[in-house]
C-alpha cells in the first residue's frame, strides 16, 4: 500500500497575491467550435465559391452544405461526383452552417449548463471550416453573419494598412451581439489569436503574390524567393511546418516584425475595446494559438498592450509541452495561463490508460503536485482543465481506444488516433462502462484545482477520433440525426444511434453546479488526503475558510469503505445524491463504489 502524507500547497488561495485576473479561477469554460455548433441562419450558408483558398486545393465538381444530422462518414452524393480518394478532402470540404447566430441563440443552453466562459475557435474571415487560415483578423467571415455579400462589399472598400477605414460589417456587429448577450449572461467570452500565420486569402499575402518586392507587405513573411524570369526563380515562401497554405508570419530577434506587429495590435484593441465603448463591450481576453512558435518578446510586448487596455482580461496559450518548458511563458509578463494539456495527460493515464500502462494514485498525486507547484501562484488556478479539444480525440472516443498509444506522446498519439491513419481504430460510440469512466473523471475535472473546460458536445456524449472527426456537428435534441453506419473505409457496421444523452447531460449539469456554488471548489486551498495504490482510492479536499469540500474518487472496480477526519464538523453533505453523512467520534465514514466518486461538504 501506498499512502502519501497531506502536503497543503498555497496554490490555489486567494489570500496570496498573483498577476492572474481573478474572475479565471472561478470560470467554467466551454470550447466552441463555431462552424460546427449551431446553425442558426440558413441564408449565411456557405458557397462553393466561399470555401476557394482552403485545403484541400482541388476545387470539387460538385458542392453543397453538408445535411447536419448526415451519417458522419458517409459521402453524400455531391461527394460522389467528386473525384477525390481520400475521405479527408471530403471531410475538410465540408460545410455544415455553424454560425454566430447559432451561438448566441444557444446561450441560454449553456447558462443552463452552468457554463460562465466561452472560449471561441477562430471567427475570423476564413475559408476554411476551422479558420486557423485567416484571411484577416480584423473582420469576422461574413458566412458567419446575416449579410456575407454586403460585408465582402464593404471590406473591399478598406486599406487593411489603415485602421481608420476597417468598417463594421454586419457579422462584426453580429459579434458584439455575441459578446453582449453573453455579458448580459455573467458569461465571459475570450477569442482565438492566431498570430503566428495568415491564410493565402489574407489581404497581406494576396497582394504580396500580385506585387511581389512591390508589395507594401513584402516584410510580412519570409519570402525565399521571388518571380524572377531573368534568373527563372519563382516565388517560394515559408509556411507553418512547412503547409504552403499558411503562410508564416515574419519574425526578427524582437519576435514578429513591425508591419504585421502593429496590424495585430491594432485588431486586438478593435475587439478589446470595439469603437472606443469600453472594455465591457469587448472580449474578456484572448486564446493564444501556438504560441510556443512565436518569440517570447512579442508576447511581453503584446501582453502590455492588451492589459493596458483591459487589466482584467484572461491570456491563455497553447503550448503542448511539459511543464518545465511551459514555465517561461508564465513568469508574470506573458499569459495568465494554458490549455493544461498536461493535466489531461495526468489523467489519462490514472482514469484511462489500459491496466498495464495506468498509472496509481501514488504516481498521479505526484503529477498533479508538480503541476501546481512548477508555476507561480495563481497560474494553475486559471489554466484550462480540458481533455476533449478540436485538436484530439473526444473524451468518449479516447476511452473506448485505450490501449492505442499514451496520449502524452502527443506526436505519435496525435497520428494514432486519427481514424484515417490508423486502421485499428475503433469509430464506435462508447458504451455504458466508457460513459462511467467519463463521469468519474468529470468528478475530477470539476472539483480539482484550475478552471474546467469542456469541449463543445462531450455532455450529451458526442464521440469522434482526432481531427476531423472530432469535430462533428453538435448533437441537439432538437434536431433529427441518422444512425452512424459507416466506417471511414466504407464498410458498415452495428448501427450506432445518435442522440443526446440525456443521463450524461445531467450529471455535466450536477457537477458544473456542484462546482459553480463552491468558493472553495474554485479558490480554496488544495490539499492530497490519500493515494492509496491498492485500492485505487484518490482522495483530497479543497477548502476555503469554514468551507470544506472532500472528494473521493475509486478507480477501482470494488466498492470502498473509508472514514477521513470530519474537522469538528458534525455532518456532510453528499453533493452528488444529497444524502447526509453524520460524524461519529470526529470520524465521517462513507463508501465509495467502483469506478465512482463521491464529493462532500461539511454542514
Amino acid at each position: 500500500m501506498a499512502f502519501l502524507a497531506a502536503t497543503i500547497l498555497a496554490v490555489g488561495d486567494s489570500s496570496r497575491a498573483d498577476f492572474v485576473p481573478q474572475w479565471a479561477k472561478s470560470a467554467v469554460w466551454y470550447q466552441i467550435f463555431p462552424e460546427r455548433f449551431r446553425n442558426g441562419d440558413p441564408s449565411n450558408d456557405p458557397t462553393a465559391a466561399d470555401i476557394v483558398g482552403a485545403d484541400p486545393v482541388q476545387p470539387p465538381r460538385e458542392w453543397k452544405i453538408h445535411p447536419w444530422g448526415s451519417d458522419w462518414f458517409e459521402k453524400q452524393p455531391y461527394e460522389m461526383a467528386n473525384s477525390d480518394v481520400e475521405l479527408k478532402n471530403h471531410l475538410l470540404r465540408r460545410r455544415y452552417g455553424g454560425d454566430l447566430q447559432g451561438i448566441i441563440d444557444q446561450l441560454d443552453y449553456l447558462k443552463g449548463l452552468g457554463i460562465n466562459a466561452i472560449y471561441l475557435n477562430p471567427i475570423f474571415d476564413s475559408p476554411s471550416l476551422h479558420k486557423y487560415d485567416g484571411a484577416s483578423f480584423h473582420h469576422v467571415d461574413p458566412n458567419f453573419g446575416p449579410d456575407p455579400k454586403g460585408d465582402r462589399l464593404l471590406m473591399a472598400n478598406e486599406n487593411p494598412l489603415n485602421p481608420k477605414s476597417w468598417a463594421w460589417t454586419k457579422a462584426d456587429e453580429l459579434a458584439l451581439k455575441l459578446i453582449d448577450e453573453a455579458h448580459r449572461r455573467d458569461i465571459r467570452v475570450i477569442f482565438d489569436g492566431v498570430f503566428n500565420h495568415m491564410g493565402i486569402n489574407s489581404f497581406a499575402f494576396r497582394n504580396l503574390v500580385k506585387n511581389q518586392q512591390r508589395s507594401p507587405y513584402k516584410d510580412w513573411f519570409t519570402v525565399n524567393s521571388w518571380d524572377d524570369p531573368k534568373t527563372g526563380t519563382r516565388f517560394d515562401y515559408e509556411g507553418w511546418f512547412g503547409v504552403k497554405s499558411l503562410p508564416e508570419i515574419r519574425e526578427d530577434e524582437n519576435g514578429i516584425v513591425e508591419g504585421p506587429r502593429n496590424y495585430i495590435f491594432h485588431a486586438t484593441e478593435r475587439w478589446m475595446n470595439p469603437k472606443g465603448k469600453g472594455v465591457r463591450h469587448g472580449i474578456d481576453g484572448w486564446r493564444l494559438d501556438v504560441a510556443y512558435c512565436v518569440n517570447h518578446r512579442f508576447w511581453k510586448d503584446w501582453r502590455k498592450h492588451a492589459k493596458l487596455l483591459n487589466p482584467d482580461a484572461y491570456l491563455t496559450a497553447e503550448i503542448v509541452e511539459p511543464p518545465e518548458k511551459v514555465l517561461p511563458y508564465m513568469q508574470g509578463d506573458e499569459f495568465d495561463g494554458e490549455m493544461n494539456y498536461n493535466f489531461a495527460f495526468a489523467c489519462s493515464e490514472f482514469f484511462f490508460n489500459p491496466e498495464k500502462s495506468r498509472i496509481g494514485p501514488a504516481e498521479f498525486d505526484l503529477k498533479l503536485k508538480h503541476l501546481r507547484a512548477v508555476y507561480p501562484p495563481g497560474v494553475a488556478a486559471v489554466s484550462q482543465n480540458l481533455f476533449g479539444s478540436h485538436d484530439s480525440n473526444r473524451i468518449g472516443s479516447h476511452i473506448v481506444n485505450g490501449g492505442i498509444g499514451n496520449f502524452r506522446d502527443w506526436k505519435t498519439y496525435f497520428v494514432a488516433s486519427q481514424s484515417d491513419q490508423n486502421s485499428l481504430y475503433s469509430v464506435a460510440k462508447p458504451n455504458a462502462d466508457d460513459l462511467q469512466l467519463q463521469k468519474l473523471f468529470v468528478t475530477m475535472q470539476m472539483t480539482y484545482l484550475g478552471a474546467p473546460m469542456v469541449y463543445y458536445g462531450d455532455e450529451v456524449g458526442m464521440w469522434g477520433a482526432n481531427d476531423p472527426d472530432c469535430r462533428k456537428p453538435m448533437i441537439w435534441a432538437d434536431l433529427v440525426y441518422q444512425d452512424e453506419v459507416y466506417n471511414p473505409n466504407g464498410t458498415k457496421r452495428i448501427p450506432d444511434k445518435v442522440s443526446v444523452n440525456q443521463d450524461l447531460l445531467s450529471y455535466y449539469r450536477k457537477l458544473i453546479s456542484i462546482r459553480r456554488e463552491s468558493k472553495a471548489l474554485s479558490t480554496g486551498i488544495y490539499k492530497t488526503l490519500v493515494a492509496d495504490d491498492e485500492r485505487a482510492l484518490f482522495v483530497f479536499e479543497r477548502k476555503l475558510k469554514n468551507e470544506r469540500v472532500v472528494v473521493a474518487l475509486n478507480n477501482g472496480t470494488k466498492p470502498v469503505s473509508l472514514g477521513v477526519d470530519s474537522m469538528g464538523s458534525d455532518q456532510y453533505k453528499n453533493l452528488i445524491d444529497g444524502t447526509s453523512i453524520n460524524s461519529v467520534n470526529n470520524l465521517t465514514s462513507f463508501t465509495v463504489l467502483g469506478k465512482s466518486g463521491v464529493v462532500l461538504r461539511n454542514n
